[in-house]
């Protein structure tokens, strides 16, 4: 498993598994993919300022029946520029990005193993993991910093 040390920061990353799936990711070429088209600013502020290679994420399936975290995956390479604000077919496309100033960034992230589901329901019944930000009314951000004591106390449920 990842490293526990204090260098490494740790992320829930959310994604809607029919648009990209843990078992997704899985079988990308080499088990790495770019985590493209975030579209809101707190969370390119995270990848930009404060994701490093290496760093742990709870890859988690949203907007589904249960959501919730269904594997692991590592911060595989530091953010660059998301192509796809460029792309006018693309749904992330954003025509007040220019290549000369980009307003978006994404990060690679790396396969690392799938788990059982935990639900957020699941979640929710730990009072270790009650200050966590998905567990907060109305959070919606994409991706969202954990804690080390969360990471651990998660390793041990799944």
């Amino acid at each position: 498993m990842m490293s526990n040390s204090t260098s490494t920061r740790y992320w829930l990353m959310k994604s809607e598994p029919n648009v990209f799936s843990i078992d997704d990711l899985e079988k990308c070429p080499r088990k790495t993919e770019p985590w493209d088209g975030i579209r809101n600013y707190q969370a390119r502020n995270f990848m930009r300022d404060d994701m490093s290679v290496g760093d742990g994420i709870l890859f988690y399936h949203s907007n589904c029946s249960p959501p919730g975290i269904a594997g692991y995956a590592e911060v595989a390479r530091e953010a660059y520029t998301d192509e796809t604000q460029f792309d006018k077919v693309s749904n992330y496309f954003d025509e007040k990005s220019s290549r000369d100033k980009p307003r978006w960034l994404n990060v690679d992230v790396k396969f690392v193993r799938k788990t059982k589901l935990l639900s957020l329901h699941e979640m929710r019944e730990h009072k270790k993991l009650e200050t966590m930000k998905v567990l907060q009314k109305g959070s919606r951000l994409s991706i969202t910093p954990v804690t080390p004591e969360e990471w651990r106390y998660i390793q041990t449920l799944i």
